[in-house]
């Protein structure tokens, strides 16, 4: 493992609103991430722990401190700068935000379209490849109606993991899935993310996948509180 960190977040804060309306939603955050690494942040609702995501995803600019991310500073980061990281980022989300209109090739395909480099051929094999490696090799052409709500979820995982990036960033990722399915959607995300040697930042309230945690890091209205090392 890397002795820098691929996610380095310190004395974070962060704030919504204006004026006497003004609420702090972050205090000082301070979480370093390394290359490799699985890091659940479990926490309440409203704690806070999907808007460090989403920092930390470079989908809006951090406002106070430091969040350096691949090297790059996200405080007060342009749209440009953002757009630049978020190239290197894979997101999977509770819903699994697949586009109705197309295919579950299409679906995966849409995460290589920021990327210049690949052609349109490169494209759709890299894409039928991560659906056959996530199970789904055989549905490539199904439509998102036409799969179960496990099989979604893994073609927003090869969206997601579509394009090798350095980072995969998870929003309650098996809410939605029964045990089963939530179970098997995990581990593909941690044995597909070992294989790339991607970091995995996930947040849940689902205890029984803490497990494939290397550290738990617990929010309490917008405070990084424990951090608990899982048993080898």
């Amino acid at each position: 493992m890397s002795t820098n960190p691929i996610i380095a977040i310190h004395n974070l804060n962060h704030y919504f609103g204006q004026g006497a309306l003004k609420k702090q939603v972050l205090s000082n955050i301070n979480l370093d991430i390394f290359s490799g690494e699985i890091v659940l942040m479990t926490g309440p609702s409203g704690s806070g722990k999907t808007t460090l995501l989403t920092l930390t995803g470079g989908l809006r600019s951090g406002q106070e401190g430091s969040l350096l991310i691949l090297g790059e500073q996200m405080c007060g980061a342009g749209d440009r700068k953002r757009m630049k990281i978020r190239r290197n980022i894979g997101y999977i989300f509770q819903a699994h935000n697949l586009h109705g209109s197309l295919t579950a090739l299409q679906n995966v395909r849409m995460g290589l379209e920021v990327h210049p480099h690949w052609t349109p051929a490169e494209m759709k094999a890299r894409s039928q490849e991560i659906l056959e490696q996530v199970g789904l090799g055989d549905r490539v052409n199904y439509y998102p109606s036409d799969l179960s709500g496990g099989q979604k979820q893994r073609v927003a995982i090869a969206r997601a993991l579509v394009s090798r990036p350095k980072i995969i960033l998870a929003d309650e990722p098996t809410a939605a899935l029964d045990s089963k399915s939530g179970r098997e959607v995990v581990e593909l995300m941690q044995s597909l993310a070992k294989e790339q040697g991607c970091t995995i930042l996930l947040v849940t309230h689902d205890n029984r996948i803490l497990d494939i945690a290397d550290r738990i890091v617990n929010m309490e209205d917008g405070q990084l509180m424990a951090q608990t090392p899982t048993l080898a």
